[in-house]
């Protein structure tokens, strides 16, 4: 690759290119217009002065993520940045681009992925900037990227690249005009910290003992991840990672780790020839989904279990110094912090709000209700360092994973959680449905609707207690008497309409009935916010189109 050709091209602001809570996300057939990635990519060169600085670049190799790289590798060049870290034929999962930003000592990071979103030339694209910790960047960065873009008249870029996506191919170092272009296996050093951080002898003993296990890479990027570890190094049977070859439309399927799109493997794990231990992850990999032989485990309890269990791992032989979860998360894992002694926060949805209390060193382990945990190894949610938690925890207290889960319960008590979603709704009556029930929360306490009282309603605001920054309007929580909850907000990762997500909570202590149906447990606060929210009323959904 030679180029120092740099061109100016005119552009101008384009409506919408404000990132949500993980990027920017739009169709691929918006991204791929002419001059829209462009115009976004210099907006974040233009927010974060890009030269001399060292940044990695991959994704997790959906539809047009190839081309996106060669045209940012190009736009990289044309804004004088010295050196760029890109995974192999354009691969790297998200939290394996967090772990190389923090090894390298990189400035920052492109992740080209819209997460569990579909892919294919009729699905979703997206780009999201890391900073220098490894995390996505905090709403201090954004909103000067949001700023840049509102004003951009220009975009910089360097002349054609023919033999761009052919060079991607070969591990190595190449010059792109006066910018260095290093090209390194997406595996291996990922690999490599997850074997710091868990006892790989412990469980391969357990594997080589008749521990049976199946991973479900959904065709997604975790697929050479799963199988280099899984399969070779821990000694999985062939086989036990399916769908592993990563595909530009995911197979067709839908890449989101939970049981209506993972369904083949939750019906495996349900059936008579389920193995022990069953799991997903995502479209970039920074999800999971965890289950055992004939049970589920919920996203908000993975993180509570986890946490009361991360000591059996070596690399948190110390113990954990505090637990983060997002405000829509059970508070499941605040009961395990209360009995550890240790620090228990609730921040909101996404997970840049997690980063300050990482690196303050004040939370250890962090999770969020659509299945991202991770901990304080990397700067972003990671499902195959859950999974292998998970499988560092069964091998060295020789249970099986409903043991586990029913031992957890029968200790702190069960937290039963469900996400009700209404999908593509229209913007303007999603927001009437917030609008309404935001205006009228402070007559809330004392109403009885169904069989609960309301004996508390906020507008969720959190207030980072290490740099002091406020974000406000986060999401709108009930509390009813008796321990249920239920927390509402609008998704910001969909590309298109609306999607009113409602969160759904009953507590049941320790000497409760632990093991009934969890739609079931949940009907009294399902009518109660159903009624208080006006849903059916305002929405005309007399039912979610995705429950989980």
């Amino acid at each position: 690759m030679q180029s120092n050709d740099v061109h100016t091209i005119e552009t101008a602001p384009i409506t919408g290119q404000k990132p949500g809570t993980s990027g920017l996300r739009k169709k691929v057939a918006v991204f791929s217009e002419p001059g829209y990635l462009e115009t976004y990519a210099q907006a974040i060169f233009n927010a974060i002065t890009p030269a001399g600085k060292t940044f990695v670049l991959g994704g997790d190799g959906r539809f047009f993520n190839s081309d996106a790289i060669a045209t940012i590798l190009r736009m990289a060049a044309a804004n004088g940045v010295a050196k760029i870290i890109v995974g192999q034929n354009g691969i790297l999962s998200t939290p394996a681009v967090s772990h190389l930003i923090r090894k390298r000592g990189a400035d920052g990071g492109f992740i080209l992925s819209a997460s569990h979103n579909p892919g294919g030339p009729n699905g979703d694209f997206g780009l999201k900037y890391n900073t220098e910790n490894g995390g996505p960047a905090p709403e201090a960065t954004t909103n000067k990227i949001v700023a840049c873009a509102e004003e951009i008249s220009s975009y910089r870029i360097t002349g054609d690249l023919p033999d761009a996506l052919e060079v991607l191919s070969n591990i190595g170092t190449y010059a792109l005009g006066d910018m260095e272009v290093e090209i390194v296996d997406p595996v291996v050093d990922y690999a490599a910290l997850m074997e710091e951080l868990f006892d790989f002898n412990a469980i391969r003993k357990m594997i080589d003992g008749g521990f049976t296990l199946r991973f479900d890479a959904m065709h997604a990027v975790t697929g050479p991840y799963a199988t280099e570890i899984l399969e070779h190094r821990l000694g999985a049977a062939p086989g036990s990672v399916v769908n592993a070859v990563p595909l530009e439309d995911f197979g067709g399927g839908h890449p989101d780790p939970n049981p209506v799109w993972a369904k083949e493997l939750f019906d495996h794990m349900h059936g008579p020839d389920a193995p022990d231990f069953g799991a997903a992850s995502d479209g970039d990999g920074d999800r999971n989904m965890i289950v055992g032989r004939g049970i589920y485990v919920a996203p908000s309890d993975s993180l509570a279990v986890l946490a009361a269990n991360a000591h059996l791992a070596p690399g948190y032989a110390r113990g954990i110094a505090g637990v983060a979860r997002s405000m829509p998360t059970s508070a499941a894992s605040d009961r395990v912090a209360e009995k550890l002694g240790i620090e228990a926060f609730q921040t909101p949805t996404g997970w840049k709000f997690f980063g300050n209390l990482l690196d303050a060193g004040r939370a250890t382990l962090c999770g969020e209700e659509s299945a991202g945990t991770g901990s304080d190894h990397v700067r972003e949610k990671d499902g195959l360092w859950a999974v292998l938690l998970w499988l560092n925890i069964l091998a060295v207290r020789d249970e099986s994973v409903a043991d586990i889960l029913l031992d957890h319960w029968q200790t702190y008590g069960r937290d039963y959680y469900s996400r009700h979603d209404y999908e593509g709704l229209d913007t303007d009556a999603a927001n009437a449905v917030m609008a309404d029930l935001k205006t009228r929360l402070p007559t809330l306490p004392g109403q009885t609707a169904a069989s609960l009282t309301v004996s508390a309603a906020e507008d969720f605001a959190y207030t980072d207690p290490i740099d002091g920054s406020v974000a406000t309007g986060q999401g709108l929580i009930l509390t009813y008497e008796g321990g249920a909850r239920a927390m509402l907000r609008l998704s910001g990762t969909g590309t298109e309409g609306a999607t009113l997500r409602v969160y759904l909570e009953q507590y049941a202590p320790p000497d409760g009935d632990l093991t009934r149906d969890t739609q079931e447990a949940l009907s009294d606060v399902i009518a109660a916010t159903t009624q208080v929210a006006k849903i059916e009323k305002m929405l005309g959904r007399a039912a979610p189109d995705v429950i989980s």
